[in-house]
């Protein structure tokens, strides 16, 4: 952080979004907030370059340059500068490039009241130091950890696959559409699922970002290890992205 006093860079093709997303933020109570508004994305960048900011909260979709643009070129300028998107757009419509660019967070403008309140909780960690990246674990940037970014996809708050990417589809040997609106729990073997729920999604939905190994099951019965990396969004949808590790047996091997 750069002072005691924490500086946001506020930025949506809206001008009466953007102050109103400044508004909330400079009210909060628990945040010692200055904000700055800017309206164009190449104008943010050169706001950017001139000043120090501790955090940045952006819409997505803004003329010459999305949200996910915006971020690639302003960790050029600053690599650990913490950037959330507040966005209309559906996380899994944009899945594949928070994960790939290190997006901080993503909160959902549709939820009206609540949008905005999380939108707070989130700000409020990302000045605690604890916002961390969709995709990556520190300084080794978005392949850090081995987890192939290529293998996304994002699970709604009931637990069902919202998107799936070509590539984990074929990793578990599906097409994309067979697995969508399919639970999660699908794609593995019970004492997987058991330590998913016990422990990788209480610690992501509580702000955590979790990396690690699991067993996946694929759609012909084989089981396989991956390494896997699982975020929550603030409305609690989760972003997972994953690639094999080793080749187990078949459970008719056991």
């Amino acid at each position: 952080m750069t002072s005691e006093t924490l500086r946001v860079l506020c930025v949506d093709d809206e001008p009466g979004l953007a102050r109103l997303v400044a508004t909330h933020l400079e009210r909060d109570d628990e945040l010692d907030c200055e904000t700055a508004v800017e309206t164009r994305p190449d104008d943010a960048l050169r706001r950017i370059e001139r000043e120090p900011f501790d955090c940045v909260v952006s819409d997505y979709d803004m003329p010459r340059l999305t949200g996910v643009e915006l971020l690639s070129a302003a960790r050029e300028l600053d690599p650990d500068l913490p950037f959330l998107l507040f966005s209309a757009t559906g996380p899994a419509d944009i899945a594949a490039e928070m994960v790939r660019a290190g997006v901080s967070d993503y909160v959902s403008k549709r939820g009206g009241a609540d949008g905005y309140t999380a939108l707070l909780r989130r700000v409020r960690l990302a000045a605690a130091g604890e916002s961390g990246r969709f995709g990556t674990e520190g300084a080794g940037g978005p392949a850090a950890g081995g987890v192939t970014l290529d293998g996304i996809c994002t699970v709604a708050p009931d637990g069902t696959f919202e998107f799936v990417g070509e590539e984990y589809g074929s990793l578990y040997g599906y097409d994309p559409g067979e697995l969508e609106g399919e639970p999660w729990q699908r794609l593995h073997p019970e004492p997987a699922v058991e330590h998913i729920e016990r422990n990788v999604i209480p610690a992501v939905t509580g702000g955590e970002r979790w990396t690690g190994t699991s067993t996946g099951l694929r759609a012909d019965g084989s089981r396989f290890a991956e390494s896997k990396m699982v975020s929550a969004t603030a409305d609690d949808r989760l972003i997972i992205s994953v690639s094999p590790l080793d080749s187990v047996r078949r459970p008719a091997d056991d």
